[in-house]
């Protein structure tokens, strides 16, 4: 199971946050004020690639409850439209949309989605190791 948390870890959370990461590098090495160090943008892809990776994770899971795997896919579909709808607010930009409170919105719903995944995919794991010990 720790092999599964590892892939999860490095091909689903680290590559979701390569642009936060990214753009807090190029904040630290930029003159004061050229840029923000964190955008909402940024959080709201970590989040599309979590749930988009959930989904493809349930996909091809085999001989799971068809139930929650309809429930999951639901889910991460509604995390996946809440993100649409946060990108979209951050385009609208400008004073129409109070950034502070668009920040807290997207990491705190960043926070959740990766709460989320993470359940999802210890689930997996644990049922695909159980599964594997009853393999001759």
């Amino acid at each position: 199971m720790q092999t599964a948390r590892t892939k999860w870890l490095a091909y689903t959370v680290l590559v979701g946050l390569l642009p936060i990461f990214s753009r807090f590098l190029v904040w630290l090495v930029t003159k004061e004020g050229s840029i923000e160090p964190f955008s909402p943008q940024d959080f709201i892809a970590f989040g599309l690639v979590l749930h988009i990776s959930n989904i493809n994770e349930i996909e091809h899971l085999v001989g799971a409850d068809r139930s929650w795997k309809t429930t999951q896919n639901g889910i991460s579909a509604f995390f996946i439209a809440v993100h649409g709808v946060l990108f979209c607010l951050t385009l609208i930009g400008g004073d129409a949309i109070d950034q502070r409170a668009i920040m807290y919105c997207v990491g705190s719903i960043a926070l959740t989605s990766l709460a989320i995944s993470y359940s999802l995919f210890n689930r997996i794991a644990r049922n695909h190791l159980i599964h594997s010990e009853h393999l001759p």
